[in-house]
């Protein structure tokens, strides 16, 4: 699910001129070695990334990253030390990387401004979604890369999705974990550290077949809430909710839309009346019903959603919003329904 934080602005042209003078100076002679002086190998580094070429000179030593995911992504590969900023956070950080986000100054709990970006003088930027560095988010990326700032956004928020229509896009194909497993891999590569990539890589997958195995949920049917009471953003076929559907071979009742987090009445939810809610718990206070706790009040509580099987026998799992979006986190995700669906006996 996107952040639908107010629009930031754009910095002016004057701004833009002045920090392009800044960074052509800092940047000036093309470095293309390590904190340490020496030079990287396989440096200058191109990448296809989302429809464009991205060419990084050197690793980054000063990045900063605008989604929770990219950044976890990054704090996960042991990267704190070459981040210069984060932003945009649903929920609190992922169990294991408290320490290692504690030093990383976080420039915004929304999406921040493109002249907060520019403040930290960043040598790369990365985010989880192509809106994010799009007119209405921070910046387009041709804004950075003028001033001579590589930028990445996630895969998965771009192969196989049509993100021109409005909302959150659609899923041309349905996602899978290899597209959050190229992210993995290529961010690994840009800062110089593909092994720290190959492992987090094989853990990842470790955890998957291990949640996965000798479960069969082909009897249940599940909904995936991400936010909003009044008009509810729940999840479509194929994004991250999909991964999970398909691994443990249950149905999503909206498997019939593809658009990634489709708002949907309560009463056609009550109508399809799944066997099992999975509900986001969100830290952040942006939508109504933002917290799995007031999600559940409302379930409970409305004329409409209180006679559903799943609340009157309280079938819900409680997954972070992370957990819900395309990234390593998905595989956290996996992890809490499958538990849950056992422990409702609705798994074999």
């Amino acid at each position: 699910m996107l952040s639908t934080a107010t629009p930031a602005p754009i910095r002016t042209a004057a701004l833009l001129a002045a920090g392009l003078l800044l960074l052509t100076a800092c940047g000036e002679g093309g470095n293309t070695g390590t904190a340490d002086g020496k030079k990287a190998e396989g440096f200058p580094l191109t990448l296809k990334n989302c429809g464009r070429t991205v060419t990084v000179k050197a690793p980054p030593q000063q990045a900063v990253s605008v989604d929770q995911g990219s950044t976890e992504i990054l704090l996960s590969l042991g990267l704190a030390d070459r981040l210069a900023g984060t932003a945009t956070w649903s929920d609190p950080v992922m169990k294991g990387l408290e320490k290692a986000n504690a030093g990383v100054e976080r420039i915004s709990e929304n999406r921040p401004s493109s002249e907060k970006v520019l403040d930290k003088e960043p040598d790369f930027l990365s985010a989880s979604f192509a809106s994010t560095l799009a007119k209405g988010g921070v910046a387009p990326r041709e804004q950075f890369e003028k001033l001579g700032v590589p930028t990445y956004v996630s895969p998965a928020d771009c192969v196989g999705k049509d993100n021109t229509g409005g909302g959150d896009g659609a899923r041309t194909a349905p996602l899978t974990m290899d597209s959050v497993y190229t992210e993995v891999h290529e961010l690994s590569q840009v800062f110089d550290v593909p092994e720290r990539g190959d492992a987090l890589v094989k853990k990842l997958r470790a955890r998957v077949e291990k949640a996965t195995d000798g479960i069969d949920a082909s009897d249940t049917s599940l909904l995936y809430w991400f936010s909003d009471s009044k008009a509810p953003y729940l999840a479509g076929c194929c994004g991250a909710p999909g991964v999970i559907t398909k691994e443990l071979g249950a149905k999503n009742v909206f498997d019939d839309t593809h658009d990634e987090w489709p708002q949907i009445s309560w009463e056609t939810v009550a109508d399809r009346n799944p066997d099992v809610l999975v509900i986001g718990d969100l830290s952040r206070t942006m939508q109504t019903a933002e917290s799995a706790e007031k999600k559940i009040e409302f379930l409970e509580s409305n004329p409409v959603t209180k006679t559903m099987d799943a609340v009157k026998n309280r079938r819900y799992v409680l997954l972070s919003g992370q957990a819900m979006n395309p990234t390593i986190r998905t595989v956290e995700g996996l992890e809490r329904v499958a538990a849950g669906l056992r422990d409702f006996g609705l798994a074999g």
